[in-house]
């Protein structure tokens, strides 16, 4: 939904007569809302100065150990350098951030360093071994503030007497995309915390063979893929991929080799290779005036009015004793983050580059463009018209090459591009990397800010990153990229059993919203759509190595990203639905882990209508193996997937304050569930 000056100004009426105003409006004025401590203001930092950290330079690659071939990478604290100043004084500030580094050098950053591995059939090993270490040595609180009211690692039956002070930080490590054996997947109650004899251990643990270890498996017998690792703790994945534990992970296979063209091993698709290639892991941040990452949580901070008070959530003070900390339904931040830096810039030649672009952000959906602009420019007021780009791949993998000028990009999804700088009208030019989208929760449209004077103007958050053409074309680098070599795609089989599940919004037993999965718990032909919170018994329980259609229905007003964790997937096809729903009054009653009751509407009558086609002139690029789907509301969105590894594996939606309340539910294959 479009906000308009008009619409502003009607729901702004609406409110000051007592008139409850819409979700969708609430959350787009949340950020307006003033924050307990002072925030740094995104219009008053540099915008395309800094240069962007490379995260496929030589340098910057995780190397194994020569003797054994392992790798073995330390979660620690670090101060970064983001590119922010002390508006006042110009004074570059650093930011305390927890992030991936290698054990041996010490080094740590956000992102992590990326691992760059060889596919087994392109003469790699079976498996890449690595070593997870938590080095967050006790401390006495979260980097940011946690809601130890939510179902999380120390609220966990036998775990209450666990807290920083006396087992450090939990972590666990998910290779987002691998093709992992369940104990190594980083399911988030296989979480651990800090190194030592008395190590806690999450409950999952006592159900592997062995016990638990910090050395992961993970297959390598899989297609060249843009991978990426994060954190997946349970309850706090948000706070500690905030916090900067992520990084890529890439594989190579014969195809995509990653090599120059010419060189032995060669590059038979003739695609871009470093440094022509590049990896930008895209996320929002918010600050505090001196440097420090701030995350809402309290009264007065942004988004607090409209997830708490405005939703009617009560909030005892004996459980939140300054009104907080409380997990909040969304994030959207007001910096722009590009690999751990503000608004970057890259120096370009006029040629092809291949770019990897990672959506790590909390709940933030993009629309990305590439606009020119004079050089040095900041905005967009003397900005041309999109420039086409060319879609090439996506989660897992090469697809079929794809023309487009505008792309959808959900979080936790990866894109591979490439765009073309050698335009003759370019040169000297920048070129500017434009979000279309808005700062408020996706509902499928997108477009221009709004008129002159509302709530979204001079946000900052319309820009993501630029590229400067500046550099002179090295002609000894061929530039060789030829979209017809790509024509890959997404090779799943026929599906036999069809799965349905679901997704719902309701509330919590504080009134807080709560998003919720949920399946048919019935027959397709009576169908009973039960929404299902975390830690409730397993309904979806695919037999090994068979492959499933899935419908995810959506019977929420907002889009969902929705991930699988094991498998990869082809998206078939969406269609719209309408349905009976009573808004969860009085709702269907979904227990909470600690015995309490929240609510979720209940839907009936749902009808399934025409298909939805969706493609690159709308902003979507799917034709390539995908472990990411954006679910749009009321629509019924179908994939199909092969479930060839058994064990505990889960699904969830891949925004990270929606996984951490709730919004995840245990994906367990073969028997045993």
């Amino acid at each position: 939904m479009k906000l308009t000056r008009r619409d502003f100004a009607k729901v702004s009426a609406l409110a000051g007569a007592g008139v409850m105003t819409p979700a969708w409006a609430r959350r787009a004025l949340a950020a307006a809302l003033p924050a307990s401590v002072p925030l740094s203001d995104p219009a008053l930092q540099p915008k395309f100065v800094n240069l962007v950290p490379d995260a496929l330079a030589p340098g910057f690659i995780y190397r194994p150990n020569k003797k054994t071939g392992e790798y073995s990478v330390t979660v620690a604290k670090a101060k970064q350098a983001t590119g922010l100043i002390n508006p006042a004084t110009g004074r570059a500030l650093k930011t305390d951030v927890w992030g991936y580094g290698d054990s041996k050098d010490g080094v740590i950053t956000w992102p992590g360093r990326t691992f760059q591995v060889k596919s087994a059939s392109a003469g790699g090993p079976d498996e890449t071994v690595v070593n997870w270490f938590n080095g967050l040595k006790p401390v006495t609180e979260h980097l940011l503030p946690v809601d130890t009211n939510l179902h999380w690692c120390y609220s966990l039956h036998n775990y209450t007497g666990y807290d920083f002070t006396n087992a450090g930080v939990p972590i666990i490590t998910h290779l987002h995309g691998g093709h992992t054996d369940f104990q190594y997947d980083g399911n988030p109650e296989f979480f651990y915390g800090v190194e030592g004899r008395n190590q806690v251990t999450g409950p999952q643990w006592d159900n592997v063979p062995g016990g638990f270890t910090t050395k992961f498996r993970y297959d390598n017998n899989v297609r060249a893929g843009n991978l990426w690792y994060h954190d997946h703790a349970l309850g706090i994945t948000r706070l500690n991929v905030y916090a900067g534990l992520a990084g890529f992970y890439f594989v190579r296979d014969e195809f995509d080799t990653g090599l120059p063209v010419g060189k032995k091993g060669g590059n038979p698709l003739g695609l871009p290779a470093w440094p022509y290639e590049k990896a930008y892991a895209i996320q929002d941040r918010m600050f505090t005036e001196t440097g420090e990452l701030f995350y809402p949580a309290f009264p007065d901070d942004p988004f607090y009015e409209d997830f708490i008070t405005g939703e009617g959530a009560i909030l005892p003070g004996d459980k939140f004793p300054n009104g907080g900390p409380t997990a909040l339904a969304e994030f959207f931040g007001d910096h722009m983050v590009v690999n751990g830096v503000i608004w970057p810039k890259e120096n370009v030649e006029p040629r092809n580059y291949r770019m990897h672009l990672l959506n790590g952000t909390d709940s933030r959906f993009m629309v990305i463009q590439f606009v020119a602009v004079n050089a040095g420019d900041t905005d967009f007021t003397n900005a041309g018209l999109p420039i086409p780009f060319c879609v090439i791949g996506s989660d897992q993998g090469l697809g079929a090459a794809t023309t487009t000028d505008t792309l959808v990009f959900e979080p936790g999804s990866r894109y591979d591009i490439v765009f073309d700088f050698s335009d003759q009208a370019l040169a000297g030019k920048r070129v500017i990397m434009k979000n279309f989208g808005w700062d408020a929760p996706f509902g499928g449209d997108f477009g221009a800010n709004p008129g002159d004077g509302d709530v979204f103007d001079n946000r900052q958050t319309d820009r993501i990153m630029a590229f400067d053409v500046v550099l002179p074309l090295d002609r000894k680098v061929p530039d060789a990229f030829d979209p017809s070599n790509i024509n890959f795609g997404p090779n799943v089989g026929t599906p036999g059993p069809k799965r349905q599940v679901a997704l719902f919004e309701g509330k919590d037993e504080f009134g807080r919203l709560q998003p919720l999965l949920g399946a048919n718990t019935g027959t397709e032909a009576a169908p009973i759509w039960s929404a299902i919170a975390w830690h409730s018994p397993t309904t979806e329980n695919p037999a090994l190595d068979t492959t499933e259609e899935w419908e995810v229905y959506n019977f929420t007003g907002d889009a969902h990203p929705v991930h699988l964790h094991l498998v990869h997937f082809q998206i078939m096809g969406r269609n719209a639905i309408t349905y009976d729903s009573d808004d969860g009054d009085p709702g269907q009653q979904v227990p909470q882990h600690n015995g309490e009751f929240g609510v979720a509407p209940t839907i009936t009558n749902v009808t399934v209508g025409g298909g939805v086609n969706l493609g690159p002139n709308d902003g979507y690029v799917e034709n390539a193996p995908k472990d990411m789907v954006t679910a749009l509301p009321d629509q019924v969105t179908r994939i199909k997937a092969t479930f060839d590894k058994p064990g505990r594996y889960v699904w969830h939606c891949h925004i990270l304050s929606h996984e951490d309340h709730e919004m995840m539910r245990v994906l367990h294959v073969g028997p045993g569930a």
